[in-house]
């Protein structure tokens, strides 16, 4: 069985609204109904838990009735970091899990034939990790000055999802590897010995964090 982990337990605070980011809309849904939506359409995807903080659960199953998703089984509480979120989410599985997917909450324009392809190369390997390459020129600063320019030939942007067999992940979130400041999976999985294999993915995959990045997911997502 394939999981999917959305994780939209975040306060939004960079954003600057009144309410977080992934309850925000566009084309008449929140964000986090786009991004349900692109789970519940891919064929790889069996079952999805949503993470929410406590407080908006109640109010988010609300606003479930007026969505068919077929493969939302639970929301769990989040914790107090990402990590937890995730943790607390990783708890409520049974054995017979075999790929996780971790995504966030507030990527809409993930594509269905993304995550598949994460899930197939988790299968294959172990471990992977949808990025994007870096296309600005990355420089070194230090004092407010550049001190070197940075070879971006071998530097990825990392997305999400972050997909991994069932048995690593819960291993990169036992109690020796975990860190509750970790802000995505495979700084755990890195730190409890794993390889983490690229999956290529779409510049367009962008997480909304700023007003303006709202504006670009409209945008695309009319397309």
């Amino acid at each position: 069985m394939n999981i999917a982990i959305i994780v939209a337990a975040g306060s939004g605070t960079r954003f600057g609204a009144e309410k977080p980011k992934q309850f925000l809309e566009i084309g008449g849904k929140p964000v986090l109904i786009h991004t349900l939506e692109r789970f519940d359409a891919c064929a790889a995807i069996d079952e999805i838990v949503l993470v929410l903080t406590e407080s908006e659960i109640e109010n988010f199953q609300t606003t479930l009735e007026k969505f068919n998703l077929k493969k939302l089984e639970r929301i769990i509480a989040g914790g107090n970091t990402r990590a937890e979120s995730v943790r607390n989410a990783l708890n409520s599985l049974n054995e017979n899990v075999e790929i996780v997917a971790v995504h966030d909450g507030a990527r809409p324009l993930v594509s269905s034939e993304e995550i598949a392809q994460t899930i197939e190369k988790a299968r294959e390997t172990g471990a992977t990790c949808l990025v994007a390459k870096v296309t600005d020129t990355i420089k070194r600063i230090e004092n407010n000055k550049i001190i070197g320019t940075v070879n971006r030939e071998n530097l990825r942007r990392a997305q999400t999802p972050q997909t991994f067999r069932f048995e690593i992940l819960q291993k990169a979130f036992a109690d020796e590897n975990f860190d509750a400041s970790a802000t995505d999976e495979c700084f755990l999985v890195e730190k409890a010995g794993f390889e983490i294999f690229l999956t290529e993915g779409s510049a367009k995959n962008i997480k909304i964090t700023t007003p303006e990045d709202l504006l670009i997911a409209e945008s695309l997502l009319k397309k």
